[in-house]
């Protein structure tokens, strides 16, 4: 697959900013801790980046001592020693956040629970329809569960 940024030299890139995937999803360097994230939200294209800070700001709130990382250009939270509960992603008419113990959270997020794997849940979220309230208790229930451990 030949690279968007075929050609060019890093600085070149970073210089330029991020690219933007299809579906506006930012494409940005895998990377622990809260500036690759900060950079990720920063990229969010449109209204997208409102949502991206709300979820952010959330979430911090919600879990003291949150773990941070972007793996395959998303943003990821997790708990040391727990692994990761949530992350997501944009799309071109909304950002998905994905619980990745989805299944056991009260009441369960209405997307998922078909493919590979049956225990994840996510939400969309479009423009202006957060739920503050609502995803503040499932980032609580989720923070609480044993998570995944991908990276």
């Amino acid at each position: 697959m030949a690279s968007r940024t075929s050609g060019k030299s890093r600085e070149a890139v970073v210089a330029q900013g991020p690219v933007l995937l299809s579906g506006g999803n930012p494409q940005i360097p895998k990377g622990d801790g809260d500036a690759p994230v900060q950079a990720y939200i920063a990229a969010m294209p449109e209204w997208k980046q409102d949502i991206g800070r709300a979820l952010d700001g959330l979430i911090v709130r919600t879990v003291p001592g949150v773990r941070k990382a972007v793996r395959w250009n998303s943003p990821f939270y997790g708990v040391e020693g727990q692994g990761w509960f949530l992350s997501y992603h944009v799309f071109t008419r909304y950002v998905k956040v994905t619980f990745f113990k989805g299944s056991s959270l009260d009441p369960v997020p209405p997307g998922g629970g078909k493919g590979k794997d049956k225990n994840s849940r996510w939400i969309d979220i479009h423009e202006d329809d957060l739920d503050e309230v609502q995803m503040t208790r499932w980032v609580q229930q989720a923070a609480k569960l044993p998570g995944w451990d991908l990276i």
